[in-house]
């Protein structure tokens, strides 16, 4: 198990160096600098910013110098925001974006699971075909769409709902759905074909042919077995709700931390940029190492080794 443990952390390291080496060569790859606007800035004015920032410097030199402070828990200063660091941006949006997302999260495994479940076993009859039109119909539509509609119904024609900000625990509905309608979607579908092919193992048939019930086949000895394609993905569907959603949180006025990302993007922050997507690559990889402890937890047939 420690040498399981050692070379995954090890290849996690080597990953999060090549995205921090390949993200750093295609922003800087891309004409015009962090200081490059439509207002025209004088020479001397850019070549001060650039030589207080070390923008100067040549890139093999800026990009370890950017890797001692990542090792040192530094993402580095932003170039827009003058006092601000990335440290900053994700200090302050993370946990707006991570509370959203966790209960997006709970939100999708309360509802995907029991209508894989309940379509698996109801195959073939109406509710499988209205549990999966349904499902059919949130991976086809876009997330801004499904918030558009919600906001349209139950802020505008109803008037239940507030539209923006989450402040009060209804703040977090109408976000929480339109987030989660894609993750909810894909899931059910997935729980389902994953049942329904576990139903037709030998052991599920002998179990049937010692007179179990019905619910304890399906519930004690198919579900384990069930649940691994559903655990695969729900580490980078975690990772994805967890680190914001720019539309989402657009739509509704929520200061996350998706939001930060795009508004660098546009304005060429490299820092931000990069402490961003070095961030969230971290998050994701996390999350695939905790999935893949939950196999071993899940299926005892499935060892570290």
């Amino acid at each position: 198990m420690v040498r399981y443990f050692a070379k995954r952390i090890g290849i996690m390291i080597i990953a999060l160096f090549m995205i921090a080496l390949v993200t750093f060569v295609i922003m800087h790859s891309i004409p015009g600098g962090p200081f490059t606007s439509d207002r025209k800035t004088s020479p001397e004015v850019e070549a001060a910013l650039n030589a207080k920032f070390n923008l100067d410097a040549p890139l093999p030199e800026q990009f370890f110098d950017y890797v001692g402070g990542l090792l040192h828990g530094d993402f580095g200063p932003s170039y827009k925001y003058p006092g601000k660091t990335v440290n900053d941006f994700i200090y302050n949006g993370f946990p707006v974006s991570a509370k959203l997302g966790g209960i997006t999260i709970l939100f999708v495994l309360l509802a995907a699971i029991p209508m894989g479940v309940v379509a698996a076993v109801k195959n073939g009859k109406w509710v499988d075909m209205a549990v999966m039109a349904l499902a059919t119909i949130g991976v086809t539509i876009p997330s801004f769409i499904i918030a558009s509609l919600l906001i349209y119904l139950f802020s505008y024609r109803l008037n239940w709902l507030p539209t923006y900000g989450i402040d009060t625990w209804k703040g977090y509905i109408l976000p929480v759905v339109a987030l989660g309608g894609y993750s909810i979607s894909y899931m059910a579908r997935l729980m389902r074909s994953s049942l329904l092919e576990v139903m037709g193992q030998d052991y599920i048939r002998t179990a049937r042919a010692k007179g179990l019930s019905e619910v304890k086949v399906v519930f004690r000895h198919a579900m384990r077995n069930a649940l691994i394609p559903v655990i695969t993905v729900l580490g980078p569907t975690i990772a994805n709700l967890m680190t914001g959603s720019f539309v989402i949180e657009k739509i509704f006025a929520i200061p996350g931390l998706g939001g930060y990302l795009v508004n660098s993007v546009t304005q060429r922050d490299y820092t931000t940029i990069m402490g961003v997507t070095i961030f969230y690559a971290t998050f994701l990889m996390v999350m695939i190492f905790v999935v893949d402890i939950f196999y071993c937890l899940i299926d005892p047939r499935i060892k570290y080794e």
